[in-house]
């Protein structure tokens, strides 16, 4: 089944005379960033827009949820008065599932436990035309790969990691929830239009590097925060020699440089991924158009000229990297790795090596990882360490069992996991003896944050590729380096791991028995969605209070949030992801693992009405009751990772009124105007030093809200003392009307109310 056909044909008509009208707009030949973006504007342009400054309506080609974020986008999207989604949308179930024995008892478990939410996507889905993938279908991002994603499409996703598209050459980005709604509802989705940053690939993979090193190297160089604002382009010789799952797997570790998204050019390794997968008609379509699909010949010929900033890689010189721990841009190559680990005491054993997920569970990840396994049955080794498989969607999971990989994997003791997230986002149920002991663990997933995958702090994460994985499970230390050393086998001989081998789409092709697809009613008028009142899962939403008109005085300081705080320390998941679609009580995890600047403990701020320490949501929730505002002050890049938009819903519920920073990641900063929030930034870093535990904080300027203007913060400290400190924002005249309405959906429900 070809999704989108339509679609694609009426896109591809067009796009020819868009990017030629855009070339002649700009002035200069483009890049394939540049082609996408201008050849799905909202209307018309008449102006050339400035990289990192303007902000621009585009119309993306569809929406992508998956169950977690879902829930609270389509519970926004229920009140906005549309009969049915204005683009092709989908749902998938991936979420929700806890890797805990194996898949067929996880996903059993998973469906009787979260029936009331899965019966509830279902039946939204059903009622505004939306496609529905069930429990077990896979993980949204390899789905729409295999699905949905096309050569020069643009797409909007509620997960952070839905820039894996990017794979096959889209423009795919995450968003909150509230974005997602504007587009299904048919109104025009904003964007600060993005620098761009090229990476000019040379040469070709060998041995034992992989397309995983390549955005492991690149976290490296640009670190969490130097992809914010831009798309990450990859071109030359060296990307078009890469897979179009590896390429994927790079366009999906992007969002852990804060990239808006990443995208590679058309070419004949994404026209055979495209043949494999049953859209040989896309391909032939995309083969018409080829020249634009990728960037213009002059941007080939001369890059510094065209991109912001441009990244050398050879990829005849890539060494396999490990990074880690806590952090996924701390890059060590393999040679230096175990140098590292001892010189920072990190622990040796190797506990668990997990590979999968969404960043790398392709045919060709898991044909590479199995030829280890398969030397280790040969050469006779044992794993050391607990080993796990986690399939991207059915369709993999049914052709790696046909082709025998799956009983290769059991052979050496490897457990395979549901078609789901799992362990990626912290939904195992990890078996440790002894929660806060130090140990380590490896990954082929994209996220390593302290808590992450198991939610133990003593738990050291790394993240490498599946075959580096696979090597480091059979040798049980981090100290092992494949490419140098051996390892003893059960007859007491040293042995040598051959590099890993592998092909990239399977000899006799996919298969799968059911996909995991169901598609919507036809006409959904006449259908119910029922929400139980007294439900502990799902809680049907009121609008926020518009703003009352006046500067805000006498607020109270939650927390000065210390460090590192990623929507994970916001808003966890792991076990709070049952409460997804409850605002009220996953509320209550609210701030919970973020670090207060004054004590240096989590979840254990002052209240300034009782003068004792307790937890951040309670504290937020007795200013609430008394009438009372509260502001919270964060560091450098706060709120990166995830996009989950409950991490700016919660505060907002809360009675947050200010969100007062260093810096933000892109993604939860529009979440927040989008939720009516006020997100600032202090105008002088350093003034952040300025903010005392017992501070009463006023905003002013409020009255004359307007785009370019600062705000001001009166500190009235509690021996009598102020400091004024100036703050910036990036607000425009529409998202100032989003904050005085209390929210972007307020104003979406009054123009449909017209």
């Amino acid at each position: 089944m070809v999704f989108d056909l339509d679609l694609i044909k009426k896109l591809y008509g067009a796009m020819p005379g868009k990017v030629d009208a855009a070339r002649k707009l700009v002035g200069k030949p483009l890049t394939l960033a540049e082609k996408i973006l201008y050849a799905h504007l909202f209307e018309t342009p008449t102006r050339a827009y400035e990289r990192g400054k303007d902000y621009v309506d585009f119309a993306p080609d569809r929406v992508a949820m998956q169950d977690a974020t879902a829930q609270m986008a389509l519970l926004q999207f229920m009140t906005c008065g549309r009969d049915k989604v204005a683009v092709p949308s989908t749902v998938h179930c991936d979420h929700l599932i806890q890797a805990k024995t194996g898949a067929t008892a996880d996903l059993a478990t998973a469906k009787d436990v979260n029936k009331e939410v899965y019966d509830f996507l279902a039946s939204i889905s059903n009622k505004y035309g939306i496609g529905f993938w069930k429990p077990g279908a896979g993980i949204i991002h390899q789905v729409v790969l295999e699905n949905y994603a096309f050569p020069g499409g643009m797409m909007i996703g509620t997960d952070s990691h839905t820039p894996n598209a990017g794979g096959l050459g889209m423009v795919a980005i995450g968003v909150g929830g509230a974005d997602a709604v504007d587009v299904m509802a048919g109104l025009a989705w904003e964007l600060k239009m993005p620098k761009l940053i090229g990476v000019h690939l040379t040469g070709k993979l060998s041995g034992w590097s992989s397309a995983k090193d390549v955005i492991l190297k690149v976290a490296g160089i640009l670190t969490v925060k130097g992809g914010t604002g831009a798309i990450v382009e990859y071109f030359g010789e060296g990307a078009d020699n890469l897979s179009a799952t590896g390429k994927g797997t790079i366009c999906n570790m992007g969002a852990e440089i804060g990239a808006t998204c990443s995208v590679f050019a058309y070419d004949k390794k994404m026209a055979d991924y495209l043949k494999a997968t049953g859209r040989e008609e896309v391909a032939a379509l995309a083969d018409g158009i080829r020249d634009y699909l990728r960037p213009d010949k002059e941007v080939y010929a001369d890059p510094k000229k065209y991109y912001d900033q441009v990244i050398e890689i050879n990829l005849d010189e890539l060494e396999p990297y490990v990074n880690g721990p806590f952090t996924p841009d701390l890059a060590w190559p393999i040679s230096k790795f175990a140098e590292a680990v001892k010189a920072n005491n990190w622990p040796e054993r190797l506990e668990v090596a997990l590979i999968g997920s969404c960043t790398n569970s392709s045919y060709e990840d898991i044909s590479r990882s199995a030829s280890l396994a398969q030397q280790a049955i040969d050469k006779e080794l044992k794993t050391k360490a607990e080993f796990t498989i986690t399939p991207g969607s059915e369709q993999v999971r049914y052709t790696i069992e046909k082709d025998g990989f799956l009983k290769t994997f059991d052979q050496i003791g490897g457990v395979v996991l549901a078609n789901a997230c799992g362990p990626c986002i912290g939904q195992w149920a990890r078996h440790i003896d002894d929660p806060n002991r130090k140990n380590s663990i490896i990954t082929s997933f994209n996220r390593n944050f302290a808590k992450r995958n198991d939610g133990l702090a003593s738990t050291h994460a790394f993240v490498a590729s599946p075959e580096l994985v696979t090597a480091f499970a059979i040798a049980g230390t981090l100290t092992f380096n494949p490419l140098t050393d051996k390892l003893k086998n059960e007859k007491g001989e040293m042995v040598m791991l051959d590099e890993p081998t592998g092909v990239e789409l399977p000899p006799k092709g996919f298969s799968v028995e059911d996909a995991g697809y169901q598609a919507p009613a036809k006409d959904g008028k006449g259908l119910q969605v029922v929400v139980k009142a007294d439900s502990q899962r799902l809680q049907l939403l009121a609008p926020f209070t518009p703003w009352e008109g006046s500067d805000l005085k006498g607020l109270k300081l939650l927390i000065k949030a210390k460090g590192k705080c990623t929507t994970d320390h916001i808003s966890m998941a792991g076990p709070w992801l049952k409460f997804r679609g409850h605002l009220d009580n996953i509320s209550n995890n609210m701030l919970i693992g973020a670090v207060n600047f004054f004590n240096e403990k989590t979840d254990s701020v002052k209240n300034e009405l009782s003068g004792e320490y307790g937890p951040v949501p309670a504290t937020a929730r007795a200013y609430k009751a008394a009438g009372i505002g509260s502001v919270v002050v964060g560091d450098e890049n706060y709120g990166e990772g995830s996009s989950r938009e409950h991490a700016a819903m919660e505060p907002r519920h809360l009675g947050v009124r200010a969100i007062i920073v260093r810096s933000f990641a892109r993604i939860h900063e529009t979440n927040l105007k989008k939720q009516g929030m006020l997100a600032l930034t202090f105008a002088n870093k350093e003034d952040y030093d300025k903010v005392q535990e017992d501070d009463a904080v006023d905003i002013t300027g409020l009255t004359t809200f307007a785009p370019g203007k600062p705000l001001t913060m009166v500190l009235n400290h509690k021996d009598g003392s102020k400091d004024q400190v100036t703050l910036n924002h990036t607000y425009n005249e529409q998202q100032i009307a989003w904050f005085k309405a209390g929210g972007a959906l307020n104003v979406i429900r009054a123009e449909f109310a017209k």
